[in-house]
């Protein structure tokens, strides 16, 4: 552990003695990512350098108190705090997840339950989009399909922290949003006033940079119709929208929100990149899975993840364990508790993990 908290602290200086060069700051993408690096172990190394210290403190105490022992009991003192210090360290050093730091693209889509599903899926949209206002993010709606009542039929949102953001990203907080939610309450097209079930599926994949994932063009079937709005009437008179097909894995996107047909190809694009990211990430954790007992099933993304019950006003995380009595302040974007406990059980995982258990 100690030699890795070593090697922490040697890139902790680098990394101060680079951001301190304004030369870098010219080049905006690297400037970000080295300061989201510095954002990251800088607790670490506080935290390791506070040890060395009370370390130091604590072999003098003890040194002492065989000669005074009225020293004794401030070693003992120190000891404690080495000790807890060590536990913060062994904390900080569990594996995390290489993709904690990217922004996402979170897909909302509808599913059984009609226009009440639809509905719901705007419902889970503006939730988001309120939580990402909470964060400090930036959110784009890429594409979307809105129903007759004003529902979604399905959206794509990019989700982006703000570029001099350090620390762990977007991915970090909503990568378990992904799955099946539903809800239960009176629908508005209910006449008799009672409870329906319904549901929507999230979609949240890391967005992929461009050099991170390589297309052919080739691989690629590109197909242009004319945009359409609710109930299906034509929105715009030319042939704007777009639909691209890659063709070895069968992945289909389709966008039309934008004017030109340049535009919505470069949001599809855009949107496959991430799915082909987000695949290869899952087969990745699939092999993973195969030789790491470890594996929390406490975060699965692919069950149902959550209900939400508006006659209680109950939110309850099916995979943690979590329910609260306050989902109108959950609906409203105030997520933090929930996604916390999912990170805390993905968090103790990942140190059984390392640890062998």
């Amino acid at each position: 552990m100690f030699d890795r908290l070593g090697e922490l602290a040697e890139e902790h200086a680098d990394l101060e003695r680079t951001l301190a060069d304004s030369a870098v700051h010219a080049d905006p993408d690297r400037a970000r990512a080295l300061s989201r690096r510095y954002g990251e172990i800088s607790p670490v190394v506080e935290t390791y350098h506070q040890w060395q210290e009370t370390a130091a403190d604590e072999a003098t105490a003890r040194e002492l108190a065989t000669e005074d022992s009225s020293f004794a009991a401030e070693a003992e003192d120190l000891g404690r705090r080495r000790a807890k210090l060590e536990e913060q360290l062994n904390e900080f050093l569990v594996p995390r997840d290489a993709m904690d730091d990217k922004d996402v693209l979170l897909e909302v889509k509808a599913g059984e339950g009609g226009e009440e599903s639809a509905l719901f899926a705007g419902d889970l949209l503006r939730m988001y989009l309120r939580y990402a206002e909470r964060q400090g993010w930036k959110t784009e709606v890429l594409d979307s399909t809105i129903t007759g009542l004003g529902g979604y039929k399905d959206v794509t949102v990019a989700v982006k922290a703000p570029r001099h953001a350090t620390g762990d990203g977007v991915w970090s907080r909503l990568k378990f949003e992904g799955g099946v939610h539903r809800v239960q309450r009176v629908p508005v097209t209910e006449s008799q006033g009672r409870v329906h079930t319904s549901a929507a599926g999230v979609l949240v994949m890391p967005e992929a940079d461009p050099v991170e994932v390589s297309i052919d063009p080739n691989d690629l079937r590109v197909d242009v119709y004319r945009s359409s709005g609710p109930g299906g009437q034509s929105v715009n008179t030319t042939d704007s929208a777009v639909r691209i097909t890659h063709k070895p894995t069968g992945i289909v996107v389709s966008c039309q929100n934008e004017k030109s047909q340049l535009q919505n190809k470069e949001q599809a694009l855009r949107i496959l990149r991430a799915r082909l990211l987000a695949q290869a990430q899952a087969d990745a954790e699939a092999q993973a899975a195969a030789e790491r007992r470890s594996q929390v099933k406490a975060v699965d993304r692919s069950q149902r993840v959550r209900t939400y019950n508006f006659p209680e006003n109950r939110i309850s995380d099916h995979r943690v364990g979590y329910k609260a009595y306050n989902l109108d302040h959950v609906i409203d974007g105030d997520l933090d508790a929930v996604i916390s406990a999912l990170t805390e059980a993905d968090r103790s995982g990942r140190a059984a993990a390392a640890d062998g258990g």
